[in-house]
């Protein structure tokens, strides 16, 4: 396993991470498995696990503590989210002083934490000051509870311009980390934002570098989705958007580049995302051993320059730029 740090920071995480967004933790036997993709990505070199408050109401946080607990502390980086409601009430969300100081609390108490090594805002929140949220999230860097702190791609390359003058105004603890979705298919953060993350030294920790499953080859253009697989069950159907004919043609031509590479799909995606050096770590949400097992090889990976001027015609991507005249 290779590491990065984390944008300009000293913090060093490995290039591939473990998300507990698609954990399932229904039955003593999926909790079993979960567990033991844990513990092997730990023996393989995975340093990061990354985590949020409201993933299934917070027993994800109270596995995965329970999981870490018998690692040393300062062998691992374990990051949580806030933003996302906790209860009822009018402040029991969001991104205001009240609401992140309670849930980093439970949080903690969560995982059976002293700090988290990272803290992230899942969201952006129109309704608080920027300025309240980026001074409570430094107080809580002041305070020890969190070492780094970071944001969503829903804050956008003017919000981060406009947070790094309230943080240069106020001297206060910068943005270490950004969490953005980002693979093949969804290039959006090339536009703008990963400009700035490079100007500003902030690491890029993506999620869904698979595009919810599309990325890994197993489905087909004109063939029935495979047994058991996301496209079959998930509710929010985002996979089943993304099957479009389009799609799964580039897939078939990637899926060849990766056997010349003598790789797969997976590991071939997971390392294309890793092309870029202010990207730190990619966080998959693998849910077997055999998934991890496999994609964490990406990190080994350096795909060739012909190979990557190959993919890039093949996506077909192009930044987008306003010319006038």
């Amino acid at each position: 396993m290779n590491y990065r740090n984390v944008g300009k920071s000293g913090l060093k995480v490995s290039e591939i991470g473990v998300g507990s967004w698609m954990t399932d933790l229904n039955g003593s036997e999926k909790a079993q498995v979960a567990e033991q993709t844990i513990r092997l990505a730990y023996e393989k070199g995975v340093n990061f696990f990354d985590c949020a408050d409201a993933y299934s109401g917070g027993d994800a946080e109270r596995f995965l503590g329970r999981v870490l607990k018998d690692y040393r502390r300062s062998s691992l980086v374990v990051a949580s989210k806030v933003f996302f409601p906790m209860g009822p009430g009018a402040n029991e969300w969001g991104l205001s002083r009240k609401h992140i100081f309670e849930n980093i609390d439970r949080s903690l108490s969560n995982m059976n934490m002293d700090y988290l090594d990272m803290y992230f805002c899942q969201r952006f929140d129109p309704t608080t000051p920027m300025e309240e949220t980026l001074r409570a999230l430094s107080d809580l860097v002041a305070q020890g509870k969190i070492l780094y702190y970071g944001v969503s791609e829903e804050w956008g390359a003017a919000r981060l311009e406009e947070a790094q003058r309230i943080i240069e105004q106020y001297r206060l603890y910068p943005i270490t980390v950004l969490q953005p979705q980002y693979n093949m298919v969804d290039r959006y953060i090339e536009h703008e934002i990963v400009g700035v993350c490079e100007k500003y030294g902030i690491g890029i920790t993506p999620f869904s570098p698979l595009a919810q499953g599309l990325l890994t080859g197993k489905y087909k253009k004109d063939q029935p989705y495979p047994q058991g697989s996301r496209a079959t069950h998930q509710a929010d159907k985002q996979i089943n958007n993304l099957l479009t004919d389009e799609n799964l043609a580039k897939v078939e031509k990637l899926s060849q580049i990766a056997e010349q590479l003598g790789t797969n799909m997976s590991v071939l995606a997971l390392a294309w995302v890793l092309r870029k050096p202010i990207v730190s770590s990619v966080i998959m949400g693998a849910s077997k051993p055999e998934q991890l097992e496999n994609n964490i090889a990406a990190s080994e990976l350096v795909i060739p320059t012909d190979v990557l001027n190959e993919i890039e015609t093949i996506l077909g991507f192009t930044r987008f730029e306003r010319h006038v005249g």
